[in-house]
């Protein structure tokens, strides 16, 4: 299944985490216009495309007023982004997030995802954040913990397994 980060997080505001007030639109607009609700002294503006890397490739712009929103908007919608989980024919912006803009004291890496060589679901974590996952993987492979979940039987495996892909 895929789900746009906007998607993910009112999925996650309806259970209760808390996450920056955001508005999303599928026309620059539309974005600006929603985007003059948000209480913030700058905003995050991202592309909703179904890869990983958005950022490394342009797809996220901090900003300071609603008129740098609206032309980096502009540029962003339609274009295509190319990622490392795109490949190069990349996927085109049809969509734009924006988000009141956060102070990060630590970043944090989760996924959820079918685990198909032993038919499971694993969510792999790490304390070292989420921008360079790959590169804590090479790297620091220990830093990631794989916790694999089998439904049939009702138990949880815990272990440290770098080999699986990051997708």
């Amino acid at each position: 299944m895929n789900i746009h980060e906007h998607q993910a997080k009112q999925i996650l505001k309806k259970y209760g985490v808390i996450v920056p007030q955001g508005v999303f639109a599928l026309s620059v607009d539309e974005l600006v216009e929603k985007a003059k609700s948000l209480n913030t002294k700058k905003y995050v503006l991202k592309a909703q495309i179904h890869a990983g890397g958005r950022g490394k490739a342009g797809g996220v712009k901090i900003l300071d007023t609603i008129e740098e929103l609206s032309e980096a908007a502009k540029e962003l919608m339609g274009k295509t982004l190319i990622t490392h989980q795109t490949g190069p024919e990349g996927r085109e912006v049809k969509r734009l997030y924006v988000e009141e803009s956060s102070s990060i004291e630590k970043e944090f890496y989760l996924s959820c995802l079918v685990d198909r060589a032993s038919s499971k679901i694993a969510f792999i974590s790490s304390d070292q954040g989420g921008m360079d996952i790959e590169e804590v993987a090479k790297n620091t492979p220990e830093k990631i913990i794989t916790t694999k979940v089998d439904l049939n039987n009702d138990k949880i495996f815990v272990g440290t397994v770098c080999d699986l892909p990051f997708i």
